[in-house]
């Protein structure tokens, strides 16, 4: 592993994900293991920080701002099948492609 090994083993005074009310399933996982949080933790910030990922960012950042809707809330720019952009709901912009219950 690497350096965030060392923050797993600090004491964390911030509430217990598991007190809260309507924790999925992953989240409790990740309380309960912070080997794996700290894995996936290094995951996330090596996949997002890949060249492909920040250029997939700042197209959709371009066409936000393009549409003067950057900064302001509301619909998601989502990527259309055959190229091109569309506005939609950030709720099924983000449901898609995800496993359903």
């Amino acid at each position: 592993m690497s350096k965030l090994i060392d923050k797993v083993n600090k004491p964390d005074n911030r509430p217990k994900i598991t007190d809260t009310y309507n924790v999925k399933r992953t989240a409790k996982f990740y309380a309960k293991n912070p080997k794996s949080r700290v894995k996936k933790k290094e995951y996330d910030t090596e996949y997002h920080s890949s060249k492909k990922r920040k250029a997939y960012r700042a197209e959709l950042a371009r066409e936000r701002r393009k549409r003067g809707v950057m900064g302001r809330g509301g619909k998601d720019v989502s990527h259309k099948k055959g190229g091109g952009f569309v506005m939609e709901d950030k709720s099924k912009n983000r449901a898609r492609n995800r496993a359903k219950k």
